[in-house]
């Protein structure tokens, strides 16, 4: 499934636009007190464990959204936008991602499936 950023597919013709798609995945304050507790590899102030931890959150999200863009029968997603939120007095992390699922016409003018 082709995701971007961008509010179209250069070379590509939309046909029909599904509807909005969204993906979440929350991580708790125990994970990332877990991670400080046994950091050792920080370096000038980066943490390869959060940006581990962060990045398998984003790619969840990003797998959720596509799946749910699947079940509406789109091929792409559009207008793709990713998101941080730390909420909640326990310090819970979200990252979302939103987009509009669309179905694409295929090279040939046939829809891609």
């Amino acid at each position: 499934m082709l995701i971007t950023s961008t509010p179209s597919i250069e070379g590509r013709k939309i046909l029909h636009y599904r509807g909005l798609v969204t993906g979440e995945t929350i991580i708790g304050a125990n994970i990332f007190r877990d991670i400080l507790a046994s950091i050792t590899d920080v370096i000038g102030g980066r943490s390869k464990a959060y940006e581990d931890a962060l990045m398998t959150a984003r790619e969840n999200a990003i797998e959720e959204m596509k799946s749910r863009a699947s079940l509406m029968q789109a091929n792409a997603i559009v207008g793709v936008d990713l998101d941080y939120e730390v909420f909640g007095e326990g310090g819970m992390m979200m990252v979302s991602v939103s987009g509009t699922a669309v179905l694409l016409e295929g090279g040939t003018g046939v829809p891609i499936t």
